[in-house]
């Protein structure tokens, strides 16, 4: 797959030659920095220093949530200045754009503090835009940059089996490599700097689509008296068969669960705009995008807002 004139590649690194290929590449950083550690990015950060072989330090607004990182060896840093002055490789893992912006651009943010020979790579969901003038602006002080961002949920995010995608050189995708094989199985090389945001925002796009989608069919089908588990099991074993139908439609929408600590309606929609932001600046008029968005805003009018984002059936069904 050809993105942004680069061609797209998979590693697919197994388990348990973490350790052994991440301590051979991983010489040259002595200890890695994590910036934000919420629900993926505290996950991410105890796999990082759990089944990698460096001290990892790590920073959040809430000190609690550093603090249960500990028995995992991670040390907290009392603020981002004190954590980039110590860490070759910085990690940023924070809720959206305004967010990243705050911690790499503000008067005490990494900017500001960094040094030459330093790595930063944002793992948010964010824009291209962001990530490619946090590329100029730390290349500007000879630093090295990265766009990181996850794909799938907090059990990934837990086990270490997240899907990775990267923007930047060459050079700077094998220097972070190993360090990102201790949070994923899958870490894609997807171009340049802002590639990786790209690639990330269209997995959402399709994620959020499929979604309102499912929450369509299993409303017509109950309502036309068919079972909607065995709806959602027996279009599994055909071509309507997803990631998102396997997950969000029979672990969450039939059963009618939506918890309020997964991705929430909220940060869907985050995430849809951004995507529709996309879709603006390269002149594609994405108008089931824009339905979906609809939706989203009105399940949040409703009240659904906090909660995991197939709550959208739901929403539906108040409206039918």
């Amino acid at each position: 797959m050809n993105v942004g004139g680069r061609q797209c590649r998979r590693f697919i690194i197994p388990y348990r030659t973490l350790r052994i290929q991440g301590g051979a590449a991983m010489a040259d950083i002595k200890k890695i920095g994590f910036i934000g550690t919420g629900v993926m990015g505290g996950r991410m950060c105890r796999n990082l220093a759990t089944k990698g072989d460096v001290p990892v330090i790590a920073f959040d607004l809430d000190p609690d949530k550093v603090a249960a990182l500990d028995n995992a060896g991670v040390e907290a840093a009392p603020s981002i200045e004190a954590l980039v002055a110590v860490s070759d490789l910085i990690i940023i893992c924070v809720p959206g754009e305004p967010q990243v912006r705050t911690v790499l651009f503000e008067p005490d943010g990494v900017l500001q503090h960094v040094h030459a020979g330093q790595t930063v790579v944002d793992m948010t969901t964010a824009t291209a835009n962001v990530a490619k003038e946090a590329a100029e602006k730390l290349g500007n002080k000879s630093v090295d940059f990265a766009d990181a961002p996850i794909a799938r949920g907090v059990s990934s995010a837990e086990d270490g089996t997240l899907s990775i995608m990267v923007g930047g050189s060459k050079e700077v995708f094998d220097h972070i490599h190993p360090a990102m094989s201790c949070m994923g199985t899958e870490i894609t090389h997807c171009g340049g700097v802002g590639t990786g945001m790209v690639m990330k925002l269209m997995n959402n796009f399709i994620v959020f689509m499929n979604t309102s989608a499912l929450a369509e069919a299993l409303l017509i089908g109950t309502r036309a008296g068919v079972d909607g588990e065995l709806l959602f099991e027996t279009l599994s074993r055909g071509s309507a068969d997803s990631f998102v139908l396997r997950k969000h439609g029979m672990q969450y929408m039939v059963k009618e669960d939506f918890p309020d600590d997964v991705f929430s309606v909220v940060y869907s929609l985050k995430d849809l705009s951004y995507a529709l932001k996309l879709a603006e600046e390269n002149n594609v008029n994405a108008e089931t995008g824009k339905l979906v968005e609809r939706r989203f805003k009105e399940a949040i009018d409703s009240g659904y807002g906090p909660y995991y984002g197939p709550v959208v059936y739901k929403l539906l069904k108040d409206q039918n």
